[in-house]
């Protein structure tokens, strides 16, 4: 078996400097953000609560269809 030397062992860890340095990395990241404006927020996401309603109720509408149809298949009825 070969022993590491204690150069090769890493420091569990992270230093205060290590975490300074990533805190400002992701504030400079998100400076370079193209964020939407308050209108195109409202809009998209006015679009997709209506594609997620629009699906539940053709979903609920299948659910409920293929419900009957076992019924009727397996039950004879119901």
């Amino acid at each position: 078996m070969k022993q590491r030397s204690s150069s090769a062992v890493k420091k569990k860890g992270t230093s205060t400097k290590a975490r300074t340095n990533i805190f400002s990395d992701i504030v400079a990241e998100m400076k370079k953000v193209t964020w939407l404006s308050r209108r195109e927020l409202i809009y998209l996401t006015g679009l997709v609560l209506l594609v997620t309603v629009v699906m539940a109720l053709l979903l609920g509408v299948l659910d409920f269809g293929f419900t009957k149809l076992v019924n009727e298949v397996f039950i004879g009825g119901g």
